[in-house]
């Protein structure tokens, strides 16, 4: 083999260390080395934002740039537009002997080039191989939909540093989840006690999201998932159960209640004008108990699923008036499929599926056969855990965006969920977040078995696999615990459940792990052994990644611990003072590092409900210990 050839091939075998993949690549023999100091330019305004972020990718090479507006034969980097191009986030990235190319048509196609750009830079270093690029995105939408509801809410700069991230990796959607966390003017009482963000917070998000191409999407709860809301006493009477037995708010609003329409219509009458994109998402999902309360009679004449239809063609013309195209969650309109052909032909659908085997991944089909825009919904898998269940959040992504691609979507979204609490990290979701963006880039060509090394590599900075391997441990302690559950790790549960079992009828998370499992994770490596020394060289936001997963391992390390030891209590033996008082040292240090860690991105908001459910398990320890 001569050495063009070997060379050639080296290249192709380093690119696939490409966190993005891109869609076409053809090399050239030879290279291009880029000089000690660097002539950046575009004659467009607009490419300076990513121009700076490139030019740390320089520094970190010790080379030195110079941004232009003026185009010249001297420029190591030159951006052109060229009309020709007709996807509008598509790019031509040429390497000759001369310098580097960028062709696109849009402000957007020149920022996604600089991004697989400074990526070749991590990969290849100051010596970049002569190829072509031809790259174009799988999907028109590519987002993150972050829950902002369930405890953390995040501050407004822990956002602008994810938006960062996210438009690194191609995503140009963003979506917070909101039940109750925004200050409505009108109903002041729905966010009070749950640090909700103000119209000034959305507007500035939406500034800075516009500033990376990122489209800032609307989403409010507007059917089901009300329990905040419907709790207060204001608000009650229009549950779907209020006056019914053991009504204590519900989640689910009465759709038959003309002051649930009026609710709706005043929160949107705030909320929409904010944001400037076209779609809005209603959510309306998991209406749970629908027709089973003050509409059980309606819909025992005329069916629940035309009730659910009925209300949601209210909301429908309360988006139209602002000009919106809704956006909506699939699942209740898959269980009543014969209403699809009434819906009107603008509406979105969300389709949803969190497990890699889920129903509604093959309903795909079914929801395109409707003539109907769609996405694909996957999800991190992260919530409901302490270090997310990566196996089948991968699995997940990549069946659902291969049938997003079959099936013509509109795009993916990929959500974040903080059910319970919110226990769930932000540095624990990244993974997640990375994966899917490169499946909403270019799915054929990520491979997942390498993914989590190059992710390792782009983000942290590690050019060995050993963090990789500690991310795949953490991410498959659900798996290592003897038992598994939908939607959930049983580890989750186990690290604040009852020693007396609650109910013992059917057994608990706790029951069901086997002791083998729990004693696998129990005995693996601490923690200092398993994860990087936090490197100068980063930026907060991933060193503060570093330390939540470190934290998300100690806490799968201790739930596993105590579960062996409510297991040997529940069997009537005897648990060693020393270890129960081990254990108790350790949840209060958890209980320590959990608040500066939330505190560290998060407001306030509901941080005590987790810290006092943590106290509540390390007095129990304490005075175990104390007994024994």
């Amino acid at each position: 083999m001569n050495s063009s050839k070997m060379e050639t091939g080296s290249n192709a075998k380093k690119i696939q260390r490409l966190l993005i993949p891109v869609k076409k690549v053809v090399f050239g023999k030879g290279f291009f080395r880029l000089s000690a100091q660097s002539i950046l330019t575009s004659s467009s305004w607009v490419d300076r934002l990513p121009l700076i972020q490139l030019a740390m990718n320089y520094s970190q090479l010790n080379l030195q740039v110079r941004i232009t507006d003026v185009i010249s034969a001297q420029a190591a980097l030159k951006i052109h537009r060229d009309k020709r191009i007709n996807n509008r986030e598509a790019y031509r990235l040429i390497i000759d002997q001369t310098g580097i190319s960028i062709y696109t048509s849009s402000n957007a196609g020149a920022y996604y080039a600089l991004q697989t750009l400074g990526e070749l830079l991590k990969i290849y270093g100051s010596v970049l191989p002569l190829c072509r690029i031809e790259d174009s995105p799988d999907f028109q939408r590519r987002g993150v939909y972050y829950d902002c509801s369930r405890g953390k809410v995040p501050r407004l700069a822990t956002l602008k540093e994810l938006v960062k991230r996210l438009a690194g990796w191609k995503i140009n959607e963003l979506q917070l989840y909101i039940e109750n966390v925004f200050t409505f003017k009108q109903h002041p009482e729905i966010g009070k006690g749950y640090s909700p963000f103000t119209p000034e917070e959305i507007l500035s998000l939406q500034d800075y999201c516009r500033m990376h191409h990122i489209r800032l999407v609307g989403s409010l709860a507007s059917f089901g998932h009300l329990e905040k809301i419907l709790a207060l006493p204001q608000y009650r009477h229009l549950g779907e159960l209020c006056g019914f037995r053991d009504f204590q708010g519900g989640t689910t609003l009465c759709p038959l209640d003309p002051g649930s329409s009026k609710l709706i219509t005043e929160l949107y009458n705030e909320f929409l004008p904010l944001f400037d994109a076209d779609d809005f998402n209603v959510c309306c999902d998991e209406t749970w108990e629908l027709g089973k309360g003050r509409s059980k009679s309606r819909a025992e004449r005329i069916g629940t699923g035309r009730i659910y239809l009925n209300f949601l063609l209210k909301i429908y013309r309360m988006c139209e008036y602002h000009g919106k195209r809704m956006n909506i969650w699939a699942d209740i309109l898959l269980k009543y499929p014969e209403l699809l052909s009434e819906l009107p032909k603008d509406i979105v659908l969300l389709n949803w599926e969190y497990e890699q085997d889920g129903a509604n991944i093959a309903k795909t089909r079914q929801i395109a056969e409707s003539g109907l825009a769609f996405m694909v919904c996957p999800g991190t898998s992260s919530w409901l855990t302490h270090g997310s269940r990566m196996p089948n959040s991968m699995a997940n992504v990549t069946n659902f965006a291969e049938q997003g691609r079959k099936f013509h979507a509109e795009g993916l979204l990929n959500t974040d969920w903080g059910d319970n609490g919110h226990r769930n990290f932000l540095g624990v979701s990244l993974h997640g977040f990375a994966h899917a963006a490169a499946h909403a880039w270019n799915g054929r060509d990520v491979d997942d078995k390498k993914f989590t090394d190059n992710f390792c590599f782009h983000v942290f900075g590690q050019k060995d696999n050993l963090m990789a391997k500690s991310l795949k441990m953490l991410g498959s302690n659900y798996l290592r615990c003897g038992c598994t559950a939908r939607n959930r790790s049983l580890l989750h549960e186990a690290l604040v459940e009852p020693i007396n079992k609650p109910n013992k009828q059917s057994p608990s998370p706790i029951d069901m792990m086997t002791e083998k499992g729990l004693s696998k994770i129990a005995s693996q490596p601490p923690s200092r052994k398993l994860w990087p020394k936090i490197d100068k060289s980063l930026e907060k936001f991933e060193s503060l990644a570093l330390e939540e997963l470190e934290l998300a391992e100690r806490m799968d390390c201790i739930a596993a611990r105590r579960a062996l030891a409510v297991k040997a209590l529940r069997a009537g033996e005897k648990v060693n003072s020393s270890e129960l008082e081990r254990l108790s040292h350790q949840m209060s240090k958890i209980i320590k590092d959990f608040k500066r860690l939330w505190l560290e991105r998060n407001k306030i908001s509901r941080l005590k409900d987790n810290l006092i459910l943590f106290s509540k398990t390390q007095k129990q320890l304490s005075r175990l210990a104390k007994k024994s």
